[in-house]
């Protein structure tokens, strides 16, 4: 059990013990740290563990108490019997959701949101940066690498989290899927071995199976993301060439990594000679805090970095970025062959934005809303959802991952959701096995409106009798 697992094991038998009761203060980070004579970031790690499991809630400016109401019953994270190398494919269900344009919304048909202000201001930037640059360059194309001033400002916004970049170390793709195309293109070859997070993003499924690449599923904590230890035994069996990753807030469970497993994944793959590929498309949407990539931890240029504005910003804005370590010269390479080039226009409108402090301010807007959004989720959850339900409490990202009871099929629960106007995402979009089939993923994307509500209402009637109830 690493130290930060042992500081949270000690104040959760606290919690229970009544040591410290609902709605108290617990010490400080520092006194903590000096009391129990570990590292603040030990500390740091071994609270959000703890928030991460609704035990604690952060409140601005004055630390951490204990939540008033308790719901420290998240599903119990995987084991798998076996491990191994394996054929992966596409399901059907995937590209129907995705046809729908419900990815991240359990009703896609309800009235749209009214758009931030500081989202207005970017598009209207965007609109006036196209119209002084359409008669200039209307018939050149955007450097492969993309805009240098796009590329200066997300070097300097991972500064802020020690990652050390250089405006040629980074190449603009077109949004984060691509970024992450890119990266097995240039680190695997057909039949080569990939791992993946189990449950995992299904794009990485889908890019597997394009590619012509063998997926080993290990084990995702909903807590604490990718098991390490298991990966090790893994790359030391297997010849392994990449491991993809979302360390922070990942779907669906919305774990998070802590810092020792970033670096020790980092160490293995040095030692057993594989490429990580970082898919860092959530690392800004942290309620308080965001957190170090790997590639922070990255010594001997084995860490792929890639991310995108889709989620922090906008799903319309398909732009992300790739830096690619010892392998980015190839990588450059590709995006000429894969993309050409991307949006000149929008990259600059993209660099002001991030250059006048815009993109911060919409940032905390945003995170606020979110934690605002999942409370609201939770809330309904605790309160009007079968006793038998279990869901992860994130501290970051857009998503839960709920376990329903063992004889529901959440894909036969799908297709009953979906004639009351319904779109779910089970959890066999998340594997590339026959795991989880009473799971599914609920997004916090956008506020529980009335309408939301309503349709998690009939979610819960068809969960209760399973899906054999008319609504």
């Amino acid at each position: 059990m690493k130290k930060y697992q042992q500081i949270a094991q000690e104040l959760e038998a606290a919690i229970t013990k009544g040591v410290y009761c609902p709605g108290d203060k617990l010490p400080s980070i520092r006194r903590l740290a000096d009391d129990l004579k570990v590292a603040k970031n030990t500390v740091i790690a071994a609270l959000y563990q703890l928030e991460s499991k609704n035990l604690i809630e952060a409140q601005p400016k004055s630390g951490f108490t204990v939540c008033s109401v308790i719901h420290p019953n998240p599903p119990e994270s995987p084991e798998f019997e076996t491990i191994s190398p394996a054929i992966v494919q596409t399901p059907e269900l995937l590209r129907e959701i995705i046809t729908k344009g419900a990815a991240f919304d359990i009703k896609p048909d309800e009235t749209p949101e009214p758009e931030n202000r500081l989202i207005s201001k970017l598009y209207r930037l965007i609109n006036k940066t196209m119209r002084k640059n359409s008669a200039r360059n209307v018939s050149y194309y955007d450097e492969p690498e993309g805009a240098v001033v796009l590329r200066e400002q997300i070097a300097r916004h991972y500064s802020k989290v020690g990652v050390s970049l250089n405006r040629n170390q980074i190449a603009i793709s077109g949004g984060c899927q691509h970024a992450l195309f890119m990266a097995l293109m240039a680190t695997c070859k057909p039949g080569d071995n990939v791992v993946i997070e189990s449950p995992g993003f299904y794009g990485v499924i889908q890019l597997l199976d394009e590619l012509g690449l063998n997926a080993i599923e290990v084990p995702c904590h909903n807590i604490s993301g990718i098991d390490v230890n298991t990966l090790q035994r893994v790359v030391s069996e297997y010849d392994v060439r990449a491991c993809v990753v979302t360390p922070a807030f990942s779907t669906p469970t919305g774990a998070c990594m802590p810092d020792e497993a970033k670096q020790t994944l980092a160490l293995l793959a040095e030692e057993y000679d594989f490429a990580v590929i970082e898919d860092d498309i959530y690392g800004d949407l942290g309620f308080h805090f965001r957190p170090k990539p790997i590639k922070h931890f990255d010594n001997h240029e084995r860490v792929i970095l890639c991310g995108s504005f889709s989620k922090s910003l906008s799903r319309e804005l398909r732009v992300g970025w790739i830096s690619g370590a010892r392998w980015h010269n190839a990588i450059c390479r590709l995006k000429l062959v894969t993309l050409l080039a991307s949006n000149s226009s929008v990259q600059l409108a993209l660099a002001e934005f991030m250059a006048s402090g815009d993109y911060q301010r919409y940032l905390k807007q945003r995170v606020q809303q979110l934690e605002q959004n999942r409370n609201a989720l939770l809330s309904y959850l605790q309160n009007q959802g079968p006793e038998e339900i279990q869901y992860t409490s994130p501290i970051g990202g857009l998503c839960i991952w709920v376990k329903l009871p063992a004889q529901l099929d959440t894909v036969s629960l799908y297709h009953k959701a979906l004639e009351q106007g319904i779109v779910l995402a089970p959890g066999a979009l998340f594997t590339s096995h026959n795991d989880f089939s009473n799971y599914l993923r609920l997004s916090f994307c956008h506020p529980l409106t009335e309408s939301r509500a309503q349709a998690l209402k009939i979610l819960m009637l068809l969960t209760e009798f399973g899906a054999s109830v008319s609504v």
